[in-house]
């Protein structure tokens, strides 16, 4: 997510964002077909595929505002009209953008915007209901909603409520939106993926999911409020090919998060906009060197 002055910027930056041409804009859920045929060719193509989570942020639009973390999915006007902006911008360039939905989100009065979203042809996954950790073991790892309110998953079994909150989330995308969840992205990313937890890959494969976006390399962040050093964009550009798509035991499909995200850069680090696509740019252009995925 962007605060309400980087989002200005960004989306009149969308448009020049000349350094992607030579290479195949893909879909998150079309990025495991094109990587199969392209192995048919001599030349690989970069496949690159911009995605973008339906969730509210906490320090945005101003640092301290925690209120995020409790209404992941209340999505404000502003935030609802970027993402909306961005999907038009896209399809004006032939491009299309991937997002992430909070159900929570679906509970709003007016969903038209998303709608609309979906009615541009951009593909739209799952993003569990309230922004949990699907690797919680215990209420207070689960959310910051259920640490504060515990009575509303009283008497139930994590596993369960993780489970449910990701199965409610597809019905309400279907029932209230009239969309077909396209994949699956975790709340937070996990250095090592869900390699650890062949139940929760098997609990994607149960609820009807094909593949997940789980995984996100570690890397270097430099020191906050400070331009990145060198060594920095390097760890981020050398952290692409951790990021890179491949199979779990269990047949799930694993498409990693490729670093830096923006919550991490600006949120966490204080990044200025210049340095955040530098850092963007120096991938992509990764991928369209080596024939990669970002």
């Amino acid at each position: 997510m962007f605060n309400n002055d980087q989002k200005q910027q960004h989306s009149s930056g969308l448009s020049r964002r000349h350094f992607l041409a030579g290479s195949v804009v893909a879909t998150m859920g079309a990025v495991t077909g094109l990587a199969k045929m392209r192995e048919q060719n001599s030349k690989k193509e970069a496949l690159i595929s911009i995605t973008y989570d339906l969730e509210m942020s906490r320090h945005y639009p101003k640092r301290d505002m925690m209120e995020w973390d409790f209404q992941k999915g209340n999505l404000d006007a502003p935030t609802k009209a970027y993402s909306l902006k961005a999907a038009e911008i896209a399809s004006e360039k032939g491009g299309l953008i991937h997002y992430f939905c909070v159900g929570r989100v679906l509970e709003q009065k007016n969903i038209d915007w998303i709608k609309s979203i979906a009615k541009l042809g951009h593909p739209i996954g799952n993003h569990t209901y309230d922004h949990i950790n699907v690797l919680a073991t215990t209420p207070a790892a689960l959310q910051f909603r259920f640490k504060r309110a515990p009575w509303l998953i009283r008497d139930k079994k994590i596993s369960d409520v993780i489970y449910k909150n990701i199965e409610t989330t597809s019905i309400a995308m279907r029932d209230r939106a009239g969309i077909e969840p396209d994949g699956f992205r975790t709340p937070g990313g996990f250095s090592n993926g869900l390699a650890d937890r062949p139940d929760i890959q098997k609990m994607f494969l149960d609820l009807g999911f094909d593949w997940v976006s789980a995984k996100y390399p570690s890397h270097k962040r430099g020191v906050p409020k400070e331009e990145p050093t060198p060594d920095v964009y390097e760890s981020i550009v050398a952290a692409q090919k951790q990021a890179q798509p491949f199979i779990y035991p269990s047949g799930l499909i694993e498409i990693p998060m490729s670093p830096i995200s923006d919550v991490t850069a600006f949120r966490s680090t204080y990044w200025k906009l210049e340095y955040f696509l530098k850092a963007v740019r120096l991938a992509v252009e990764w991928a369209i060197e080596t024939g990669g995925v970002y």
